[in-house]
């Protein structure tokens, strides 16, 4: 009888020494894990898309407007319907994570969009060239300044009905003149 019951006994003592440590443990991993390591929700482990940046894709934007954007050799910003204007093509290469720098392929000129949101080619590479790339629910692409709001709200690339850029002040996410389909070349 007193065999059996130091076996309960242990048996009793081994089930609160496991319930001990399960919760010891939950309650350590939801601080952050043991002091001086991240992971939990003060330092999320950041993840690694370095085999994103750099990725050159050439494609065509197709505008919602029924044009395609085109940078001309002057870095005039404007759409056309010709479906074989060379100007069209354009070069996006990723720069950072949903970052993305857009440059006609034939014109050299980059896809900027200023302070005052107007649009424009730019011979070099600058601040006013990194756009964010966002897919939207109705499967077109949206390109807003990574740099540059105003009044708090983003700045897109957009297109008029007549083609001609839109200022970047006037424009908002939901407004299909900033939507793009990009089309391989």
């Amino acid at each position: 009888k007193i065999k059996f019951r130091l076996v309960e006994i242990s048996g009793i003592f081994f089930y609160f020494h496991c319930l001990f440590f399960f919760f010891f443990f939950n309650v350590i991993m939801a601080a952050g894990g043991p002091p001086g390591q991240t992971g939990g929700p003060q330092g999320r482990h950041v993840r690694s898309y370095n085999h994103l940046q750099g990725d050159i894709r050439r494609r065509k934007l197709f505008s919602f407007q029924k044009f395609f954007l085109r940078i001309d050799i002057n870095g005039k910003v404007n759409g056309t319907k010709s479906k074989d204007d060379p100007l069209s093509i354009l070069e996006i290469t990723s720069v950072d994570v949903g970052v993305v720098a857009i440059k006609g392929l034939n014109s050299n000129y980059y896809l900027a969009i200023s302070k005052k949101g107007e649009l424009y080619g730019a011979r070099e590479f600058g601040v006013d060239c990194t756009l964010k790339e966002r897919i939207e629910e109705n499967g077109y692409n949206t390109y807003a300044s990574a740099e540059w709001r105003n009044k708090k709200r983003q700045m897109f690339v957009g297109l008029n009905v007549h083609g001609k850029p839109l200022r970047g002040k006037k424009t908002r996410r939901k407004n299909t003149a900033t939507h793009f389909l990009p089309i391989v070349v």
